[in-house]
């Protein structure tokens, strides 16, 4: 009882309104690292993931296309991989490869950057896992990990595009921040028999870098629910549904001034599948924005898509 108590706590916390500077406009830009559910392993795993994320900056006052508006593309291709030490510690590592787009129609003018993004370390400590017999004799499995971790300044930076934030212009078009930041996770995950729910959230920390830029800190939390139907105890499918929310306010330049077209909020609704086949998993997901208000109204962030690949030894 005390730990469900501790459970329920702890999502209270996540779920607190934050009032934060901003970081990369919900999910597109730099710094971004969305977990979702885990590939299933013991020890440890390492795979490829792909991430295609599209955004529109400089709308107009309503939100209309004006003659300056950029069509944003953001991908990566990210080597990624966890490993468990004895059964409450965990290591993970992302490896970020950028590719950027931006096409401004009005002006025919067409930008492109790709590269090594910011390398992020995450440590985990398991806070416990119980399975219990519920009254209906169903098996009940529930767990919870927390941690933090560090985000390094190893994506190239480019003060050009920060020139233009001075003038309240976005300053997402970038392959790293130039910043070493924090960030401080939880993960929990209840399941009864083959029906889970898994709940992921990351409050991240950033600071100032050489170019006297800061993106802001942010918070983002997501719920998926699944179901894992397994084909002749060789084969695991588990179709998912849910919902992620980010929330962050305003960049800050030279320490004072906020960046007028950065910050807001988003609630995105998201559909995939997860394949586990003996060592093999895949799957990736859909996610497409149900609410949004980012840099009040300037900005507008589109449809999403993940694909992963990953090997357990």
């Amino acid at each position: 009882m005390k730990k469900i108590k501790s459970v329920i706590l702890i999502l209270c916390l996540f779920s607190l309104p934050i009032s934060t500077f901003a970081c990369d406009i919900c999910g597109c830009g730099v710094g971004t690292y969305y977990l979702g559910i885990l590939p299933e392993f013991n020890k440890r795993f390492v795979g490829l993931r792909y991430q295609h994320k599209s955004l529109q900056t400089h709308l107009g006052p309503q939100g209309e296309r004006t003659a300056i508006t950029a069509d944003e593309t953001y991908q990566s291709m990210e080597v990624w991989g966890a490993w468990n030490f004895g059964t409450r510690w965990r290591a993970m590592a992302i490896l970020p490869y950028n590719f950027n787009q931006r096409q401004i129609t009005g002006a025919n003018e067409t930008g492109r950057k790709q590269g090594l993004g910011d390398i992020a370390l995450m440590g985990y400590y398991k806070v416990f896992e119980n399975m219990n017999a519920t009254s209906s004799n169903k098996i009940l499995v529930h767990s919870l990990w927390a941690g933090a971790g560090i985000k390094v300044p190893t994506g190239k930076y480019d003060p050009s595009e920060q020139d233009d934030a001075e003038q309240n212009s976005p300053n997402n078009f970038q392959l790293g921040t130039a910043s070493t930041d924090f960030t401080l996770n939880a993960i929990y995950d209840v399941r009864i028999m083959d029906l889970g729910l898994n709940i992921n959230a990351s409050y991240k920390m950033n600071t100032e870098n050489k170019h006297e830029y800061r993106y802001g800190n942010k918070f983002s939390t997501n719920a998926i629910a699944y179901y894992k139907f397994n084909i002749d105890d060789k084969v695991r499918i588990s179709p998912n549904a849910g919902a992620m929310y980010e929330t962050q306010t305003k960049d800050v330049i030279f320490s004072r001034f906020d960046v007028a077209q950065s910050g807001g909020n988003s609630i995105t609704g998201l559909v995939g599948a997860e394949v586990n086949v003996n060592a093999i998993s895949f799957g990736g997901n859909f996610q497409a924005p149900i609410q949004q208000d980012l840099a009040s109204g300037r900005a507008k962030a589109g449809n999403r898509f993940l694909l992963h690949v990953s090997y357990s030894f």
